[in-house]
């Protein structure tokens, strides 16, 4: 009976990561009643402007598949784009919803660029692994704006690169591929 219970108890603690990777939240997760709070502003606005972030350089509109309802689930994420992948980050670490629909269910529909097309995703949970990622595509996903970037990028980059390697490390990392059709 009380080898059942604790095994019940057990059951219910969150799964380790990788060795050697963080297994606290970050502070930010524990401000996720923000967003949840803003969820009607946001889609407002992702509604009046999806024209704007359809197209606009840093942004995506991820559309996933909500893990209990099977319905259609929208969000506006900071990104960063390489020739064969759109990067993204958890910023609220396991706590975001769209996060835990990728969990679920990895396929995904992207919009960036124009185009609508879908994906499957890859949640990178190893430190080292996302270390080396942003290393070679470094972004910031505070504020992904051209000009941001454009200093960032060239003066800044050395601070920037050594910034995330440090911010990355407790978040999950979602790397987001197209998926052939058929």
């Amino acid at each position: 009976m009380v080898y059942s219970a604790m095994a019940r108890v057990v059951s219910r603690l969150p799964k380790r990561a990788a060795a050697g990777a963080p297994t606290r939240e970050p502070f930010a997760a524990r401000l996720h009643f923000v967003p949840r709070t803003l969820r009607r502003p946001h889609a407002w606005l992702v509604r009046v402007l999806r024209g704007y972030f359809e197209r606009a350089p840093g942004w995506v509109i991820l559309t996933t598949r909500g893990r209990r309802t099977g319905l259609p689930r929208e969000v506006l994420l900071p990104c960063e784009r390489s020739a064969d992948a759109i990067i993204v980050i958890s910023t609220y670490h396991w706590r975001s919803d769209w996060i835990r629909n990728l969990r679920k269910d990895p396929r995904a529909s992207v919009t960036c660029a124009g185009w609508t097309l879908p994906a499957r995703a890859e949640i990178v949970e190893d430190p080292a692994a996302k270390r080396a990622i942003i290393s070679e595509h470094p972004f910031f996903p505070a504020a992904p704006f051209v000009l941001v970037h454009a200093i960032l990028r060239t003066i800044l980059r050395p601070l920037l690169v050594l910034w995330m390697r440090r911010w990355v490390a407790p978040r999950p990392m979602v790397i987001l591929r197209r998926e052939r059709e058929g």
